[in-house]
């Protein structure tokens, strides 16, 4: 076990480098099973939800060759067990993006139901109906699914609710299917769009993707093909905040600012000045003032993200005023809070918004991190707060964040991983 500790009050200046989308990575890496050759995937960060999903492939049988930039060579072609063990998936939900795949191109696939975040309900049933619905047998018994099918076939597929790995997951599994595929109501987030962009440089004929109609026609076959992920936008915005919450000037490069039009917007209601290029976002915080309040609620995008809202809640708690955080997306969002209280933050819950009153400083404290986007949202209040602060159950963060601790101390951060 691992903890952060940050010695805060220094504004942060200077600049760093994003890396690729966990988000993104995580269903391209499930998608190259359905290649029937190696792809060449760059632009993967290296993190424990990476590695944990290459052992998982790697466990199948999946032939796997890493070099010095995490670019990942995946051969599916070696694949002899598709099995996802409880052991395995039991750590990140993201395991059942598996499941669409290996049906479609092995005709069977065993995958135990996911774990992850304890940030809420995702059910999986939405996945399983929806490959029901495609001519699959499954059946859902002692904590897995087993699925059967010689060829999925086309089908209409209206979603209950908006989830990205199940429009993921479905997109992926019609991708070899017989006929043509509508998956209406689907997520639209980016990082659907950039695993539908990996699955038509396969050879697949994926239309829609980033609007709420997906179609896909489903070919015979999908080769495998060279492809780079896209930057991360949740590791993009939190850096921003980093850079607000402590008055400074940050400057990101490698990233995409269009994908990051909600998030922007409200640093600039925050009192941030903000510049913007093709692929790089520059903030500063005019006099080195404190932030004000804002309001917000999520929603899917293009709405305000989820993974931001506890970022926003670590700066309303300094911030000039008082701002409500309204989380729509899931109902277990708050446990930062009561952390982010122990430091002297006056944030109260009305059932699931977060109402913070700002205060002029928070005094550090010892702190554990509940889910991945509460610990980033922890170290960020770290940055502001007088005296040290101790973060543990950090092996949240490392989920989601590359070296978050040297890149906060490129920008000037007093930050250090030490054991627990």
């Amino acid at each position: 076990m691992e903890r952060l500790i940050i010695a805060g009050g220094d504004p942060l200046e200077g600049s760093i480098r994003i890396s690729g989308a966990k988000n993104a990575a995580l269903p391209i890496l499930a998608a190259s099973l359905l290649g029937d050759g190696p792809s060449f995937i760059s632009n993967i960060p290296h993190l424990h939800d990476i590695t944990t999903t290459m052992e998982l492939l790697g466990r199948m049988g999946v032939g796997l060759t890493v070099d010095e930039r995490m670019c990942i060579e995946v051969d599916p072609t070696t694949l002899t067990d598709p099995f996802a063990p409880y052991d395995l998936v039991k750590t990140m939900r993201a395991s059942i993006l598996v499941l669409g795949p290996l049906l479609a191109r092995f005709g069977r696939a065993d995958v135990s139901l996911p774990g992850g975040c304890a940030i809420g309900t995702r059910p999986v049933n939405l996945h399983v109906e929806g490959l029901r619905a495609m001519g699959a047998e499954i059946d859902v018994s002692g904590g897995y699914v087993r699925a059967r099918c010689k060829r999925l076939r086309g089908a209409r597929l209206i979603m209950d609710l908006v989830t990205v790995t199940g429009t993921e997951n479905l997109m992926m599994a019609a991708s070899l299917a017989e006929g043509e595929t509508v998956i209406e109501n689907a997520a639209r987030e980016p990082e659907v769009v950039d695993l539908a962009d990996y699955l038509n440089a396969m050879g697949a004929h994926v239309e829609g993707a980033g609007t709420d109609t997906i179609r896909i026609q489903g070919v015979e076959r999908l080769a495998g093909t060279h492809y780079a992920v896209l930057p991360d936008r949740v590791e993009t915005g939190t850096y921003l905040v980093a850079g607000a919450i402590t008055g400074g000037r940050v400057l990101i490069k490698d990233t995409r600012p269009p994908l990051l039009e909600a998030v922007i917007a409200k640093l600039e209601e925050a009192g941030a000045r903000i510049r913007s290029g093709d692929d790089w976002i520059e903030l500063a915080m005019p006099g080195a003032k404190r932030p004000r309040a804002v309001s917000l609620r999520t929603a899917p995008y293009p709405g305000f993200p989820t993974d931001m809202q506890a970022q926003f809640c670590a700066l309303n708690a300094v911030a000039e005023g008082v701002g409500m955080v309204s989380e729509t997306v899931f109902e277990n969002r708050f446990m930062h809070v009561n952390e982010m209280q122990r430091m002297g933050a006056d944030i109260r819950l009305e059932g699931r918004t977060a109402v913070s009153t700002g205060v002029d400083r928070l005094t550090g404290a010892p702190v554990m991190a509940t889910d991945l986007r509460a610990s980033a949202s922890l170290v960020l209040a770290g940055l502001v707060a007088d005296g040290e602060t101790y973060v543990d159950r950090i092996y949240h963060i490392d989920r989601g964040y590359e070296c978050i601790e040297e890149k906060l101390a490129q920008l000037g951060a007093r930050i250090r991983r030490v054991p627990a």
